[in-house]
């Protein structure tokens, strides 16, 4: 079976059906591709615990970041045609960015900065611009969050976020440190801004519609509603809270339901974490990105995508936010991270194997070794609950034969 001992694959399904049975996840759904052909599916548990709806293969589920590598290729496209340059500094496509100051080291007080030159759009990308997300520690992360610059579905425009993120002061200097951040949010502006049309409709006309991901989106595609899953959390209050939170009572508390959502009609088009779809066609997606590009990005581009843009492992660039992989053996591209040491990363994998992650604990790999292209969906929040990715990377690695 495509290289797979066909019984140590079968441990997957019994992995899943744990995680269910014991209330860590309500449903989900694993999809391995192995040189372009499909080695393994399963589904299993419930989309929506409120309806007894069970997860099916056509579910549509929030993916958050994983909207990032999406929104980096958009970004790579205009590159590719000769419109934009990495190294060009945000305030050439948003101006609010042209007069930025940075957090001076040490400072205890959001006021306590220093000018410094806006990010460039690789910076951005590689989150290493200076900027921060609402959930982060830190003076900037609480002064994001209490001026609500969150980027979601239902605030406003991304136009007008993006104007509130320029107010604030950035974390540090940018290029001299990464933190994860709302940065390719602020990408999305800029393919708005250099392509003429709202990033909706540039994904639609220019990544989905040539790759068939017909039921991904940033709003629940209108024949697909009554397939939307529920998303849950296990902690007392919020769901967005990534260091050490009190868990509640409840393991599977609803914090976005499939009937309420603003996921089904957004008005802000969130590049770093706005887009709901199936699991198959974001193994389009992955696939493209694995085979070079299908037709949508040349295949040099996706090779210098995928390679580390760091110059190190992230740890060493002394983070002090949540991300969606380990820091340690691992550095990071055009929109996602890489591997340079599995051994560091504590995970079993191949050198140069690229991945991310979304809130909702979903995630995926493509592996330029072996060939591989693995999705994994569900909805629980924060993705920080559990290990189940490095776990389903041992399972995966495991029944390679």
């Amino acid at each position: 079976m495509a290289g797979f001992d066909a019984s140590r694959l079968d441990r997957i399904r019994d992995w899943m059906q744990g995680y269910i049975d014991t209330r860590r996840y309500a449903g989900g759904a694993v999809l391995i591709a192995r040189d372009g052909k499909e080695a393994f599916y399963h589904d299993a548990g419930l989309r929506d615990t409120a309806t007894g709806a069970v997860w099916t293969r056509n579910t549509v589920a929030r993916i958050y970041s994983m909207t990032k590598p999406v929104t980096s290729l958009a970004l790579m496209q205009l590159v590719e045609r000769g419109l934009i340059h990495l190294e060009q500094p945000i305030s050439d496509f948003i101006p609010e960015f042209t007069d930025c100051r940075a957090l001076v080291p040490g400072a205890t007080d959001i006021t306590r900065t220093a000018p410094c030159a806006p990010p460039t759009l690789h910076q951005l990308l590689t989150h290493t611009s200076g900027l921060s997300y609402a959930f982060n520690p830190g003076l900037v992360g609480a002064a994001m969050a209490q001026a609500k610059v969150e980027f979601r579905a239902n605030q406003g425009t991304l136009a007008q976020m993006c104007i509130e993120a320029a107010k604030l002061p950035l974390a540090f200097t940018p290029g001299s440190r990464w933190e994860y951040s709302v940065g390719i949010d602020v990408i999305g502006r800029v393919v708005e801004v250099v392509s003429g049309h709202s990033l909706d409709a540039y994904f639609t006309q220019n990544i989905f519609d040539p790759l068939g991901m017909s039921e991904t989106r940033f709003s629940v595609p209108e024949g697909a509603r009554d397939r939307f899953a529920a998303c849950y959390t296990p902690l007392a209050e919020g769901g967005f809270t990534t260091g050490k939170p009190e868990m509640g009572s409840d393991t599977l508390r609803e914090i976005d339901g499939a009937r309420k959502s603003p996921f089904l009609s957004a008005t802000l088009f969130g590049g770093g974490g706005g887009l709901v779809g199936t699991i198959d066609d974001y193994m389009s997606f992955c696939e493209a990105l694995r085979t070079g590009g299908a037709g949508i990005i040349a295949p040099r581009t996706l090779t210098f995508m995928m390679r580390n843009h760091l110059g190190c492992e992230i740890a060493a660039m002394g983070p002090s936010s949540f991300a969606e992989q380990p820091m340690e053996g691992m550095g990071f591209g055009i929109g996602g991270a890489v591997v340079l040491d599995p051994a560091r990363a504590r995970a079993p994998g191949s050198i140069g194997d690229f991945s991310w992650g979304g809130m909702a604990s979903t995630f995926f790999w493509i592996d330029p070794v072996e060939q591989l292209s693995v999705v994994f969906f569900t909805q629980l929040i924060p993705s920080s609950s559990y290990p189940a990715r490095p776990q389903l990377k041992a399972l995966v690695h495991g029944a390679l034969t």
